[in-house]
């Protein structure tokens, strides 16, 4: 059974985003907005990666590429914000969140539940403005 490319790039997109974290912090970089910020380019990778093989196959058409696009990075998204749950609870639930809240964008003392559904949101969140708007 061959798995759909939009899961298997997801996944891509989930390990990139995985080991780039684990990655900074071994190296105690993790306290760094911007180089959190730049989990964007392992999802820009899935997705160009889905468009090619769509390109390849022959699919040609716009709506059906874009479902394709975003149903990769929404794979890819889920499945790394629940590896950071799960990470998270190992990490010591609540408290370890209470740390990246500091260096991230969340106020106040955010539960581990509560932190990975705003980034599920966020991660997920569509751009509704064009240029032909």
């Amino acid at each position: 059974m061959k798995l759909p490319k939009e899961f298997t790039n997801g996944f891509l997109i989930f390990l990139g985003i995985g080991i780039y974290f684990l990655l900074m912090n071994v190296l105690g970089l993790a306290n760094l907005f911007y180089l959190r910020t730049l989990n964007v380019f392992f999802i820009f990778y899935g997705v160009n990666k889905t468009m090619r093989m769509n390109l390849n196959e022959g699919e040609t058409n716009f709506v059906s590429n874009a479902v394709s696009a975003m149903a990769t990075s929404v794979v890819g998204v889920a499945m790394s914000v629940f590896g950071l749950l799960i990470y998270s609870y190992a990490r010591g639930g609540d408290a370890y969140v209470k740390t990246l809240s500091e260096t991230f964008m969340f106020g106040g003392n955010p539960s581990v539940p509560t932190y990975c559904i705003c980034l599920l949101f966020e991660g997920v969140a569509w751009n509704n403005k064009y240029v032909a708007d």
